[in-house]
């Protein structure tokens, strides 16, 4: 390190963060209510502070300081000074070394103490006494960056919304088992590159690699003292900063290689984000950033309590997106991803938080203003999970136009439906045309919704149909974590089975609930490893299993029973691609679009019937026929008909229309079948779904 100066100069208030002009480094961090910030160095190791200096200038409410020949590489935290008066909501204690919100590199994790509260933690008067222990031993430290990468020649695959087929996979449970990856770089942004893996993404047909969170997020300490660890990532603690243990190397290129590889194989990269709450906790939690530097306006309190933080997000916390400075934060965090790491998009975990008012949950709030008119922002995919904890909570088909909802109404119904529940077909139908009770509003299309069977959270495909009852004891709560009623149905054994007969039927529902994914209106979203039968052995709260609990298991994949249903999946998705009425961009009603009789959408029982409002309230009624028509260039009508049998019985289908030809596309039963012609009924067996192509005969 160069010869330090005796203090710092004025510098500028933007941009926040650490920014190195090629003479020094700016440092600018948002306060509105600090009465002081000092910035502290420390020496290459982060152990020891060389150097502080006090921020000597304040412009709209941005402390700054400029460091002359300072270069990148610097190690640097920050302490702030104000009032410590929990009861009016603040909480500044410059005993507590902060880490800059806008870091872009971090060094060292958070070491665990006591010392890293902003109170005595076992002290009579609980968060309202002070601590004056230094936390800095505890704490890591931001590194001065500056990014240079050569984006000039990327591609974006720019994938249109309604061709879209997503991959849901965790950066390093997708190839910490992967044996072909290099040892070093399983687990790693690297291994997310590995030819390997593009391959099995080509190979699926999915456009998009929805990554769970990559943002540095901390080790919870009761997990830590259980031996367990926070894998999902939902626990951040910088916005703006890649998990460090997710690398292989020490570069940070390491992450943007791999998304330009991705890039050039046609596949986006879509990031889960987590901006709704901070890895801090409660008013009671440690203090790390954010609380620290400003938590009366960082964070949503209590009204008239302000000591207590609101947790309508069930973490302890919740960001106050109704300022502008926080707004500011998470748009700029949006950005730098977008331009630095390459980006395609965005799903933001319960999102419903980042749309809170005071008034409750607003499709019109400050924050989605921002994305949407934002010339970046605007462009990329913006997908929500539309529900939190919180007071009106729920919010599906309610976010304003440019949003994708995770469609939770569409999970369960199929759920229900496969499993053999009654009553289910009206509400089935309207998940099958893309929802459009829920979602055609505001001029939005069916790629609104989010369709999936499975994600992250929950019981894999497979365990879908091998378990009724959550078997969580790994996870050291006593198997009561974790959701309680999964929609799930074992087939007659929990469980690790040899028996033919449930095997075959677990493998037909399995199929089945593939084949109703990729057959409807919305955008379909796969987990990484459903395509050929991972299981988590029941467990349906995986957060802290990092270990061959959650990682995806690549040998499954060899096996016979993995490889046919990866390549079934492969056909649906290709069908897909294929035909477009399958992926409809525009929602359908039963209107004669194609022409010549033909309705756009149309509803039949097995005999062919079109439904009666008392064959769709039938709680019994367990087979449906949808039929999509479309008129071709060449003039022809051309129609898909999905047939699905939840039923215990074969049932013959008939199929009404004077066609041309009719040729069956796949059947969830007879996965190796190739296509073929077929007449005009068709015997479906229990518990399977087929879809059909037909060209009608437009002469009659």
């Amino acid at each position: 390190m160069s010869l330090l100066p005796d203090r710092l100069e004025g510098g500028t208030p933007y941009p926040l963060g650490a920014s190195f002009d090629g003479l020094g480094v700016n440092f600018a961090v948002f306060s509105a209510n600090a009465e002081k910030i000092e910035l502290c160095l420390f020496d290459p190791a982060g152990k020891r502070e060389v150097a502080r200096f006090v921020l000597p200038e304040c412009t709209d409410e941005v402390w700054h300081g400029y460091l002359p020949n300072a270069r990148p590489g610097l190690l640097y935290g920050y302490r702030a000074y104000g009032l410590y008066a929990p009861e009016q909501g603040h909480r500044f204690n410059p005993n507590k070394l902060l880490l800059d919100p806008y870091a872009r590199k971090l060094s060292g994790p958070v070491k665990w103490t006591d010392a890293l509260h902003g109170y005595p933690v076992r002290g009579r008067r609980a968060d309202l006494g002070f601590d004056k222990r230094d936390s800095a031993p505890a704490m890591p430290k931001g590194i001065v960056t500056h990014d240079i990468f050569d984006w000039s020649r990327d591609v974006r695959p720019n994938t249109p919304w309604s061709e879209t087929v997503i991959y849901e996979a965790h950066a390093r449970g997708l190839t910490k088992l992967m044996a072909e990856v290099p040892p070093q770089e399983r687990g790693t942004f690297a291994g997310l590159a590995h030819p390997k893996v593009i391959a099995h993404l080509k190979r699926l047909g999915v456009t998009a690699l929805e990554l769970m969170p990559i943002h540095a997020f901390v080790q919870d300490r009761f997990l830590q003292e259980k031996g367990l660890r926070n894998y999902w990532g939902y626990n951040s603690l910088n916005f703006f900063t890649p998990e460090p243990s997710y690398f292989a190397g020490d570069t940070q290129d390491e992450l943007r290689v791999a998304v330009r590889r991705l890039h050039a194989a046609g596949i986006e990269v879509i990031l889960d984000v987590v901006y709704n709450h901070s890895c801090e906790g409660s008013e009671l939690g440690p203090t790390l950033c954010w609380r620290g530097l400003d938590n009366a306006t960082y964070y949503n309190l209590v009204p008239d309590n302000p000591r207590h933080c609101m947790n309508d997000t069930g973490t302890g916390n919740g960001f106050n997106l109704n300022h502008a400075r926080v707004i500011q934060m998470v748009a700029d965090s949006l950005r730098y991803w977008t331009t630095s790491f390459g980006i395609d998009g965005f799903r933001f975990d319960l999102g419903l938080t980042l749309g809170r008012t005071e008034h409750g949950f607003d499709p019109n709030a400050g924050f989605f203003d921002v994305l949407r008119q934002d010339p970046v922002l605007g462009r990329v995919k913006l997908i929500t999970e539309p529900w939190d904890v919180g007071w009106g909570g729920y919010q599906l088909g309610n976010f304003p136009p440019g949003f994708a909802e995770w469609n939770d109404k569409y999970r369960d119904t199929v759920r229900r439906t496969w499993r053999g529940d009654a009553g289910q077909r009206a509400d089935l139908a309207a998940r099958l045309a893309g929802s459009g009770d829920l979602f055609d509003r505001r001029a939005r299309r069916p790629w609104a919704s989010v369709n999936f069977l499975t994600s992250h959270d929950g019981y894999t495909l497979a365990d879908l149909a091998a378990y009724e009852e959550r078997h969580n004891e790994a996870n050291g709560e006593d198997n009561r974590d974790g959701h309680d009623n999964n929609l799930s149905r074992n087939w007659g054994v929990e469980g690790d089975t040899d028996d033919a007969g449930v095997l075959e039927t677990r493998g037909r529902v399995v199929r089945a609930m593939l084949t109703t994914l990729m057959s409807s209106l919305g955008t379909p979203m796969l987990v990484a490893g459903d395509e050929f039968g991972r299981t988590q052995g029941g467990n349906n709260n995986a957060y802290c299993q990092d270990n061959a609990i959650s990682w995806i298991d690549w040998s499954l994949l060899e096996t016979e029973a993995g490889t046919a249903l990866t390549d079934f999946v492969a056909r649906l998705i290709a069908l897909r691609r294929t035909y477009a009425v399958l992926r409809a961009p525009t929602f359908l009603y039963g209107q004669d679009s194609p022409g010549h009789g033909v309705n756009d959408i149309e509803w039949w029982d097995e005999r062919g019937e079109p439904l009666s409002a008392e064959d769709w309230e039938n709680p019994e009624g367990r087979a449906l026929s949808m039929r999509r028509a479309v008129r071709r260039e060449d003039g022809a009508v051309e129609a898909i008909n999905l047939l699905m049998n939840a039923g215990d019985e074969a049932i013959h289908f008939i199929l009404p229309g004077v066609v041309v030809e009719r040729v069956l596309l796949i059947d969830s039963a007879r996965p190796d079948a190739e296509e073929e012609a077929i007449g005009d009924d068709y015997l479906l067996a229990p518990h399977s779904a087929a879809l059909i192509r037909s060209v009608i005969d437009v002469s009659q």
